[in-house]
């Protein structure tokens, strides 16, 4: 047994700081007292000076591929006090998948998840969970069954509609997900070829992650112009099937759209909770996003290139499509450039040597370094890397993550990307610390008891468990111990690769996580 004296204990249920002891007993959480416990026969820590939480739940991480093959996974994690971690989003994974489909299931994830060993291959959810299981873990993990890989085996990432036979494949892959122990399901509505797949596509899926206590977290279809009825869209395929849905890193994109765009979208999920539906969303907290290169690409420059749009841009043909698409609006993309401008886009990761001096240069630096235009350098970053490169996007305006974020039915997030590179998002480093020095210590938009719920129980409660995300008698003691006022991050997006620091404890299952102590969790 572990006895934590003279600590001040932050519960995660949203309850403010109160001085007071704990008990860990293995696994779990023996007692939370206000008053002294009394000698014990147990290794006492006196937590003097610093403040209890439970570990923090990061339910959008791209980590899928890292959590495998990564020897160093949870360095940065751990460092930043996650213990539980949830991968599979946005429709992004690197199961299921067929031998056809398999190489360029892998290209399209890589600037997200990272590159795949070559010789990998996770036939079904199932046999991924299996290989997670296999190893020990510093922390635990959570999978989320990816309706755009499911989409991708059974057809491809053409424009090509469900037959009978392709939505009994699905099911039945989504039935092996939910079996194995995935927490529910995330789909990437903007991303091909979910962008194809309609309202009742989803819903059918949906319905049957539902069956088994499921919910469906959703990147929307549009998070500019389209926002609110991208928002309404899920809110239908939520009714449709009868499942709780999540809106993931809630925003609204676009310099047009910052201050009302956020408002109505808001006001339409609470106008839906209001009538009962189970809707919640969760957020990072920058006012800029991160992306695969391929998202800046126009729907009509997608549709001409047949299904190999990297070779497409290769062409002259492609290139000059390009820059004529590249300026217009389309009903239902966001077209980051025209809305933002390439100035406020960087290219945090490449593949191709010849790149590596345009990382971390927005595209108009970029460009003039090369001696070409925007479009024609976004052509040859995406034909001599196979789309497979990471950009930033500074879309969004700090008083709507602001106003998102301080939302009691909003989660906090990182949507942290592990595709490499020189210059990545420093959310993969610093989203959870710079959440409390922020939002708390510099700016008081949120007291402690309030951010450390969002970071806490909030996710544990969206994500179906029932035992994890907060400091209470019978729970697994997942633990931090920290002084608030130095657990600060240090990544910068001019510095992007620095660890949060200040960190006093962590425990995993009541466990120093170098024992490796993480566990497989799934729905309880």
């Amino acid at each position: 047994m572990i006895h934590i004296k003279n600590v001040t204990i932050c519960d995660g249920t949203g309850r403010e700081p109160f001085p007071g002891e704990l008990l860990l007993d293995g696994e779990r959480i023996e007692a939370v007292s206000e008053t002294p416990l009394g000698d014990l026969d147990a290794e006492t820590i006196d937590g003097a000076g610093m403040t209890a939480t439970p570990g923090f739940i990061d339910a959008h991480r791209h980590c899928d591929l890292a959590a495998l093959f990564d020897p160093n996974f949870g360095e940065l994690e751990l460092a930043q006090g996650l213990t539980t971690v949830v991968m599979g989003n946005c429709g992004l994974a690197p199961t299921p998948s067929t031998p056809e489909t398999r190489q360029a299931l892998y290209d399209f994830i890589e600037p997200c998840l990272g590159k795949a060993p070559s010789g990998s291959a996770f036939p079904k959810v199932s046999d991924f969970l299996r290989a997670l299981e296999s190893r020990p873990h510093p922390l635990n993990l959570g999978v989320l069954g990816a309706t755009g890989a499911i989409t991708t085996a059974c057809k491809g990432y053409g424009d090509v509609p469900f037959t009978a036979d392709t939505r009994r494949q699905a099911e039945a892959y989504v039935r092996d997900a939910m079996e194995a122990g995935a927490l529910g399901l995330s789909c990437g509505i903007m991303y091909t070829p979910e962008c194809y797949s309609a309202t009742e596509d989803f819903a059918f899926l949906a319905k049957i992650a539902g069956e088994y206590g499921g919910y469906l977290t959703s990147h929307i279809r549009g998070e500019g112009n389209s926002l609110t009825q991208s928002v309404e869209e899920v809110l239908e395929i939520g009714r449709q099937a009868g499942v709780g849905v999540n809106i993931s890193h809630f925003k609204v994109t676009g310099l047009k759209n910052h201050g009302w765009g956020i408002e109505q979208a808001i006001a339409a999920l609470e106008a839906a909770r209001a009538q009962g539906q189970d809707a919640t969303a969760d957020a990072y907290p920058y006012p800029a996003g991160s992306t695969t290169i391929l998202s800046l690409v126009p729907p009509t420059v997608v549709a001409a290139a047949g299904g190999d749009v990297c070779a497409f841009l290769a062409t002259r043909p492609g290139r000059e499509l390009l820059e004529t698409e590249i300026t217009k609006e389309f009903d239902g993309w966001d077209n980051m450039v025209s809305s933002i401008g390439w100035e406020r886009i960087s290219i945090s990761s490449v593949t191709a040597e010849e790149d590596r001096p345009f990382a971390g240069l927005d595209f108009t630096a970029a460009a003039e370094a090369a001696g070409v235009s925007q479009a024609e350098l976004l052509c040859g970053l995406v034909a001599r890397s196979q789309g497979k490169v990471g950009v930033i996007l500074q879309s969004m305006a700090q008083a709507d993550v602001d106003r998102v974020l301080t939302l009691p039915w909003v989660s906090l997030i990182s949507d942290a990307l592990y595709g490499g590179g020189d210059m990545p998002h420093p959310r993969l480093y610093g989203a959870f610390p710079k959440f409390l020095r922020e939002y708390v210590r510099e700016r008081s938009l949120l007291t402690f008891g309030q951010a450390v719920r969002k970071m806490t129980s909030l996710p544990a409660k969206r994500l179906g468990l029932k035992d994890r995300g907060a400091l209470l008698p019978g729970y697994y003691a997942d633990l931090l111990l920290f002084d608030p006022a130095k657990f600060t991050d240090r990544a910068t997006f001019q510095n992007p690769k620095r660890l949060a620091s200040g960190l006093a404890r962590v425990f995993v299952n009541g466990t120093d996580p170098r024992h490796r102590s993480g566990k497989l969790i799934k729905r309880n």
